[in-house]
């Protein structure tokens, strides 16, 4: 794992209100009763403690763009972080999102990916790691190089700051006790700080582990079996609607994760990427 502050990128999510319902989400969405939406004054907070982070503050979600306050949260950004390339954006840009020009304002820094391709492929969030490898010497270090923490980003939720943004996305599912005080400051931690948010997410997490990817579009979690079972008891709608199926795919061979892998499968990436700006733009060929 690497230091907090030798990541790119620190995310706030703002929300995980979705239109998609996309497999393996890594922010669980499908097992949510109900979205949360960031208060404002946690976002500001938020924006408050990375002043001084020198890489990326992006706002997540979700889709960011659903939350009511998003013109005023974008706006904020603007003011605390003069840098436009340090504002980041990860969206599906929604059909009829009225927030072109603000974003183009604001956002230096744009991922847009509306999950439309059956070549994305996700990892399996919710498939155990302790259940999957029974050496738990072996687990532990599959864990410690866990492409999710040394390639993406550490995170703010409306719980608190954490160390990765898919042990973030577990407390807020499972109602864990939180992350750590968002306060200036925050993000210089190192890896021997993340011992209590490791040892409650990782085990329960899959992304570390040589899994068989399924496509986004398949709208369908894979779940093993410990994991359906504390699901069910928090009457996950994932579950109960059919959507969760338990994995039978086991460890795979040729698995090697990078910074843009789950894309590395989408034939001509760039326009599919273009087609989606587009949209942003309002120009032929962007579904509006």
């Amino acid at each position: 794992m690497r230091p907090l502050y030798e990541m790119e990128i620190i995310q706030i999510d703002v929300t995980n209100a979705c239109m998609n319902s996309c497999s393996n989400c890594t922010r669980l969405i499908a097992h949510h009763r109900k979205p949360f939406f960031m208060d404002f004054d946690i976002f500001c907070s938020a924006v408050d403690s990375l002043a001084d982070f020198p890489g990326i503050v992006g706002m997540i979600g979700g889709e960011p763009l659903l939350h009511p306050d998003f013109e005023k949260m974008a706006r904020y950004m603007a003011r605390k972080l003069p840098d436009p390339k340090r504002r980041g954006l990860w969206s599906t840009l929604p059909k009829g999102n009225k927030y072109g020009s603000l974003i183009r304002e604001v956002y230096g820094t744009q991922y847009f990916n509306d999950h439309t391709v059956n070549t994305i492929l996700h990892q399996p969030v919710l498939v155990a790691a302790e259940e999957v490898v029974k050496d738990k010497d072996e687990m532990w270090e599959l864990i410690d190089n866990c492409w999710v923490q040394n390639m993406w980003s550490a995170s703010i939720t409306p719980k608190g700051a954490f160390f990765c943004e898919v042990a973030a996305s577990f407390d807020m599912l499972f109602d864990g006790p939180g992350g750590w005080a968002v306060e200036p400051g925050w993000w210089k931690r190192g890896v021997d700080e993340f011992h209590e948010q490791k040892n409650r997410a990782c085990p329960k997490c899959g992304c570390a582990i040589p899994l068989e990817r399924r496509p986004s579009v398949d709208n369908i979690d894979d779940v093993s079996p410990v994991n359906l079972e504390a699901l069910k008891k928090i009457r996950s709608p994932g579950v109960a609607n059919g959507r969760s199926r338990l994995y039978t795919g086991g460890r795979v061979e040729n698995w090697n994760p990078h910074s843009n892998w789950y894309m590395d499968q989408v034939d001509g990436e760039i326009d599919y990427r273009k087609r989606i700006t587009d949209r942003l733009n309002g120009l032929p060929g962007g579904r509006k």
